[in-house]
């Protein structure tokens, strides 16, 4: 549809229907008096063919017309309402114009219209409004049509501006606890202690004395007993770097929304907390980010966030594994979104546990999101949801997982979890 309004020069005077229809009336009566030799009637032609002279002639404008679209800004939380704009001045009279914007097709019109037919004299201003709703994705604005038509309607004349804009429905972003392990199956909150050797720290463990390490950290109580020189180690309180992974595999479509909106949460978290974090969507080519601090890396993450559909990755483990030996970080916290409904993603789990990564696993359950409409889908939906238990059970061995019911706030099932691991 764009590509033919762009074939059409601007400007240009072009025929409707209905002076098509009024031209072949015309040759029908030039046709009937040629043939019955009657001359006279040729005359009931005149009319109609001072109407299209005035028309073409009288009542053809320049399009002397400025047209914008203003939008506050280009990022809106899904499910917000959002109020377009489009300011149009005119530089002539035009007694009729027809203006209609380029809403994109997934974005829902919830007050308004987006088509208007409006009047304007010389040098007015007008604003036309209407309102969308948002929805997580980039949503583009590109160009605005303005269609005039002469007071008979026999031609018109066609003008597309170009007004390119990008709007962003970034996910729905909660207020979650921090659900990182550190140590084992252990749940902290707050700040990840780090350990490293130096002073003024907390005692970590004892080791074994290696070259360059300060003489006041051997422990001679542990050096007399092993025969070795054996040194402590301490703990800091610095953070280590959290890794966020995104299996965008179709397979969990039916809470995709959820996956997204619960990543971009714990990024705002990790974000408030002073944490250096990365994320890899693991999408069919994947979208890695290494790790970094502040608020343009939060919005560089949620941009992709906000773009992000699953597809058919069939290859999550190969991806986890190869990033793994060529860009994590040692030692960094792992927090991986997945249903865990395909055995590849469950490959990846224990791929990263077999590295020797500490992993919370947030998965949202999609059978939760699913409406029974009969006794039998109820009793189907049933069993795969003990299915899916004892597939949990058996992954708990690699990770912390948050099995979430998605018709709760994630914030509860971390709760829930959280309270017993306390």
């Amino acid at each position: 549809m764009e590509e033919e309004k762009r074939e059409e020069p601007d400007g240009r005077m072009l025929p409707t229907g209905k002076a098509a229809e009024l031209l072949l009336a015309v040759w029908l009566i030039v046709l009937v008096a040629f043939l019955l030799l009657r001359w006279s009637l040729v005359y009931l032609t005149l009319p109609a063919l001072w109407l299209l002279f005035v028309a073409a002639f009288f009542f053809k404008p320049t399009m002397a017309v400025e047209v914008e679209r203003v939008i506050p800004h280009n990022r809106f939380l899904e499910g917000s309402e959002v109020e377009v704009t489009i300011r149009v001045h005119s530089r002539e009279r035009i007694p009729s114009l027809k203006i209609r914007d380029d809403v994109p097709g997934d974005l829902d019109l919830v007050d308004g219209s987006s088509e208007w037919v409006v009047s304007l004299g010389k040098g007015e201003t007008r604003e036309l409004r209407y309102t969308v709703r948002m929805k997580r994705g980039i949503h583009e604005f590109n160009w605005i049509e303005l269609d005039y038509r002469d007071p008979f309607g026999f031609f018109h004349s066609r003008k597309v501006v170009d007004d390119y804009f990008e709007l962003i429905g970034v996910p729905i972003i909660e207020d979650v606890p921090t659900p990182y392990s550190t140590r084992g199956t252990k749940i902290t909150i707050g700040a990840l202690p780090s350990p490293r050797v130096g002073e003024g720290v907390e005692f970590h463990a004892i080791r074994e004395y290696q070259p360059g390490d300060p003489l006041k950290i051997i422990n001679w109580k542990a050096t007399a007993r092993t025969g070795r020189i054996m040194a402590n180690e301490y703990e800091s309180e610095r953070k280590v770097d959290v890794v966020f992974i995104v299996d965008a595999s179709y397979t969990g479509e039916l809470v995709f929304d959820e996956l997204i909106r619960s990543a971009a949460s714990l990024m705002l978290n990790a974000l408030n907390d002073g944490t250096s974090f990365g994320l890899l969507l693991a999408e069919d080519v994947p979208l890695w980010v290494r790790p970094d601090y502040g608020k343009r890396h939060f919005f560089k993450c949620i941009d992709f966030l906000s773009t992000a559909k699953p597809d058919k990755n069939n290859m999550i483990a190969y991806q986890v594994e190869h990033l793994i030996r060529s860009h994590f970080p040692p030692r960094a916290q792992l927090v991986y979104f997945s249903p865990l409904l395909t055995e590849e993603s469950r490959k990846a789990l224990e791929t990263m546990a077999a590295f020797g990564y500490n992993v919370v696993v947030i998965s949202p359950n999609p059978y939760t999101a699913l409406e029974p409409k009969s006794r039998e889908e109820e009793l189907a939906l049933r069993l795969l949801s003990l299915e899916r238990k004892a597939v949990l059970r058996k992954m708990r061995s690699y990770a912390i997982i948050v099995d979430w019911d998605v018709r709760k706030p994630l914030k509860a099932a971390i709760a829930e979890v959280m309270g017993r691991g306390a």
